[in-house]
């Protein structure tokens, strides 16, 4: 089994410890040089070349780390302000301070790669918790396999304690599954014989047989690790905007820095080089950008690793920054806003009981598997009655119109309106938001029964939350007729409400508001991941929830939601806006900090140790502080 997110963690980590190795050693050599010349007096030329060895160990990164920009056409960065700032130190004879520069500086560098080392080594041990094996039923007899070695229809056992190794469907056994490192659900579900199970969650009681439904590579796991991965590859807005600030602030102070030492030697301290030439590499330490680069991929890192923890996989840092500025919010209906299972809501009879007219429904439609048929046969399953299907012959469904059978000697139509018309049997007809279902016993009308989908019990809660916190325009848009959109929409108190739209009409919808957003404004759609895959792609931010196994969810949403539960959406904006504070702190504080010290620095008052000792005081302070976003909970 090849784990591609894994082996690069390995090999990152490895890369980290030979770099700390290699800083060690060049640490010892100048710690040796400074003992040596104290106790010793050496000469120039000794010196020199000894601080340099140091020098150019210690620093052997930070010149990779100057190619590598050069390579790609940046010449002007926090490389270049440091490697001249030392390099000038050792042109005016302080070698001790050059090398002391640079030690602090990969300390910085290497405590910023730590940093993310353990940043991401916690999103991988939340995210990797795939199995190193499966077993197999193979003719009988059990077989461990590598989960990857898997196909389609292969029957495999897992037992308590194990974790699934593939997304599967339970053939035999029943138990109670762990469904928290995928779903961030606390409370274990019970699975049975045709329930989905989905790799990464934890068998917890029984032993069961599953028949596998999707190879290794496109199990849920493997899909959320791999938008992981790329999510922290992903720039987010406030990082590239920081890129492009370091690009003008290097040469902006590198231009300073050579008038300090330039201007004053040939005006007001004529003829002090030394004095000015000092100031001036001073000023370049001071300048480098340094902390606030590393700090804010920090950041967003960590508020996609505090996501993960809630149950929520962010593919970018991007989408941290979008939807802690959205705005809109647009919603899919049918499975987002409610449960999307229908439930018999009224029971209107005429001339019977309402257990009668039920009785009735639920029996003539016990024999057809359409969701509106089984609403009605668990309806009057609740009321502690059993279905005697004994009653029920010569049944005849009616594409369109319903379906028509004998119970207990009487010929009854059970359907929509033109059922009725159909049949020339009078009745007037009920608009109500949801399906009406007539019944007519002996073509006489007996009544309707209204079946409705119901409101998920978290979602006046959270589109209040987004109006109150947001101040968010709450839209929807569905399929369904104007009467059960509006009446949903009422109920929450949204804004807009469009209905009787076709996939292309909802994504005309989303253009629109698009039109009207302006830069600091961002538009978010909520939707299943699976009919509304077009719309999730086309907003700012596409938020899926709930469908574990769906592709589309995966592929075309930026934010998904791994439980049904639409409150999460406040979980990831309040992730979000906490990330986006402590981005805009670090930039504060070292901006301040910065104008500081290079004012005392160029009047004199700060050495070229206490300079980077400034330096990389707020280069740990703002990593310290991003750091803590990992540890964030909502």
């Amino acid at each position: 089994m090849t784990r591609i997110h894994g082996g690069k963690q390995k090999v990152m980590t490895a890369q980290l410890k030979r770099r700390s190795l290699i800083f060690g050693a060049g640490l010892l050599l100048y710690l040796c040089a400074l003992g040596v010349s104290s106790q010793v007096e050496l000469s120039d030329a000794v010196r020199f070349v000894w601080f340099l060895i140091a020098y150019l160990i210690i620093g052997f990164d930070s010149f990779r780390g100057l190619r590598d920009r050069f390579m790609k056409k940046q010449f002007l960065t926090e490389y270049t302000l440091m490697i001249l700032a030392t390099v000038g130190a050792f042109g005016i004879e302080r070698y001790e301070e050059g090398v002391l520069v640079m030690i602090l500086f990969e300390l910085g560098l290497i405590f910023e790669a730590f940093s993310t080392d353990t940043a991401k080594r916690s999103i991988a041990e939340m995210i990797d918790i795939r199995p190193p094996y499966a077993t197999r039923k193979v003719k009988g007899k059990e077989q461990q396999v590598d989960p990857s070695e898997l196909k389609r229809n292969h029957i495999i056992i897992i037992k308590p304690g194990e974790r699934i190794p593939v997304d599967a469907v339970i053939t035999s056994g029943a138990t109670t599954i762990d469904t928290k490192a995928v779903t961030g659900e606390p409370v274990p579900v019970s699975a049975g014989v045709g329930d989905r199970i989905y790799s990464g969650c934890i068998n917890l009681r029984g032993v069961i047989e599953a028949r596998v439904s999707k190879v290794y590579k496109d199990s849920t796991v493997s899909k959320i690790m791999e938008m992981v991965e790329d999510a922290q590859n992903k720039k987010a807005e406030s990082e590239t905007t920081i890129s492009k600030f370091a690009r003008i602030y290097t040469p902006v102070m590198l231009v300073l820095a050579l008038l300090v030492m330039i201007y004053p030697p040939l005006t007001f301290s004529y003829g002090n080089w030394s004095t000015w030439i000092y100031r001036g590499l001073i000023f370049l330490i001071v300048a480098c950008p340094s902390g606030l680069v590393m700090s804010i991929p920090i950041a967003f890192l960590g508020g996609i690793a505090s996501a993960a923890r809630q149950g929520i996989v962010v593919k970018g840092g991007n989408y941290l920054e979008d939807i802690a500025r959205a705005d809109t919010f647009i919603f899919d209906k049918t499975g987002t806003l409610t449960k999307g299972v229908f439930k018999v809501k009224e029971i209107h009879p005429e001339g019977m009981t309402e257990e009668e007219l039920l009785e009735i429904a639920a029996h003539v439609e016990s024999y057809s598997n359409h969701p509106i048929a089984q609403s009605l046969t668990e309806a009057y399953g609740t009321k502690g009655k059993k279905l005697d299907k004994q009653k029920v012959y010569r049944m005849k469904e009616i594409p369109g119109f319903g379906i028509t059978a004998t119970y207990a000697g009487q010929r009854v139509y059970i359907g929509n309106w033109r059922m009725m018309r159909k049949q020339n049997i009078e009745v007037q007809e009920v608009k109500k938001a949801g399906t009406v279902v007539y019944v007519a016993v002996d073509r006489k009308y007996a009544g309707y029964i209204l079946i409705a989908d119901e409101v998920k019990e978290d979602a006046k809660g959270t589109l209040q939350y987004l109006k109150e916190k947001c101040r968010g325009v709450l839209v929807m848009l569905t399929g369904d007729s104007e009467a059960a959109g509006r009446e949903v929409a009422e109920d929450l108190e949204m804004d807009y409400v469009y209905t009787n739209l076709l996939p292309k009409d909802k994504l005309e919808q989303v253009e629109d508001f698009l039109l009207l957003e302006d830069a600091t404004e961002k538009v978010v759609c909520v939707g299943d991941g699976i009919n509304d895959a077009p719309v999730l792609t086309r907003a700012d931010v596409g938020i899926a929830m709930g469908d574990l196994g769906s592709a589309a969810a995966i592929e075309a949403a930026d934010v998904i939601l791994m439980e049904d539960e639409l409150w999460k959406i406040t979980d990831v904006i309040r992730i979000a806006k906490e990330t986006l504070r402590v981005v805009n702190q670090n930039i504060t504080f070292a901006l301040v900090i910065k104008a500081m010290v290079l004012i005392l620095a160029v009047i004199g008052y700060f050495g070229m140790w206490e300079a980077i000792l400034a330096e990389v005081g707020v280069m740990f302070a703002v990593i310290l502080n991003a750091v803590g976003v990992v540890k964030y909970t909502v």
